[in-house]
């Protein structure tokens, strides 16, 4: 299912499916560029209530989940931040309203746990964009801005995911060229997704990954769950996003901690031979790609490029 693209005018739903926001200003602001960019807004009725690491309970955090998707008022949703705790809510998620009531959804790193569930249990397309905390001057890069209404406002394939910058470099894992449904998201949440309901997909699929502050130790950890789980060899092609201050936290030569991420990713990764490379700007980076989950893409690791085939919207 493809949501309607977002216009000038049309309404956006904002919700705090996970942490509350770090900065108090940090929805004012998002508020104004919205405005600004032409579109009304209207806040959930819990938006960023504080309840230990979470912006409210989790029954409070899904009612105004489900709410937004339920309104006909409302035509896109975005969330405040990520954080921590969007996984605790899944189970009070009204996957029929969202079904029957296709809309943007748009977030990332905890997002994850929500792009996967609803992408499992309705096939609506969502994306795995910036979220309102970057809706600022200070934030919001060109880049960031340019692909973001490139995926939401445009009923056309996004096309190849342009380098921000050109000295940035793209590490080749394995040649090679592989078409398929993109999936994925932050390497922990989707992780966590594994022996659950939730389970991510990635049979004859694309699958994309990135992190943020982790240790090379913690993720050989979790490429070794998804390698065991049959996660990473079910995939047609994988696409690893910057992975921002993945790094020994300690300098120790000689011991486990000194490998880098990139290590890693050669050894688990090329020994699948197929098509997989490293380094493009999606996740936690500062000029960030909109990524639409559930469309076609083709991944050509020889010329390091990801292509979105379809488009993620409708008129």
């Amino acid at each position: 299912m493809k949501p309607k693209m977002l216009q000038p005018g049309d309404t956006i739903g904002v919700i705090s499916p996970a942490s509350p926001s770090y900065r108090s200003s940090d929805v004012v602001r998002g508020i104004e560029t919205l405005k600004k960019w032409g579109y009304k807004v209207q806040l959930s009725k819990n938006l960023n209530k504080r309840k230990g690491f979470v912006a409210g309970t989790d029954l409070e955090r899904a009612e105004d989940f489900n709410d937004m998707f339920a309104r006909k008022d409302i035509d896109a949703i975005f969330v405040t931040q990520g954080g921590y705790g969007s996984a605790r809510m899944l189970k009070y998620i009204d996957f029929e309203v969202v079904g029957q009531n296709p809309k943007i959804f748009i977030g990332f790193s905890d997002i994850t746990s929500l792009h996967l569930a609803v992408l499992k249990n309705t096939g609506l397309i969502t994306f795995h964009g910036p979220s309102m905390s970057r809706f600022n001057a200070e934030e919001l890069t060109s880049y960031t801005k340019e692909s973001l209404f490139r995926a939401l406002t445009k009923p056309e394939p996004m096309g190849k995911i342009q380098l921000a910058d050109e000295k940035k470099y793209i590490d080749l894992i394995y040649p090679g060229k592989a078409e398929g449904i993109l999936t994925g998201g932050n390497l922990t949440l989707v992780c966590a997704t594994l022996g659950t309901p939730y389970e991510i997909e990635t049979a004859g699929k694309i699958l994309f990954l990135e992190e943020l502050d982790t240790e090379p130790w913690i993720i050989d950890h979790m490429l070794t769950h998804l390698a065991n789980a049959g996660k990473l060899q079910e995939a047609v092609g994988i696409v690893v996003g910057e992975c921002i201050n993945c790094r020994p936290s300690q300098h120790n030569p000689g011991y486990y901690v000194d490998l880098s991420t990139e290590d890693l990713l050669q050894e688990y990764l090329k020994p699948l031979k197929k098509p997989a490379i490293y380094g493009l700007p999606i996740g936690h980076t500062k000029d960030m790609a909109t990524l639409p989950l559930g469309v076609r893409a083709r991944l050509n690791a020889d010329k390091k490029e990801l292509e979105i085939l379809e488009s993620a919207v409708e008129p």
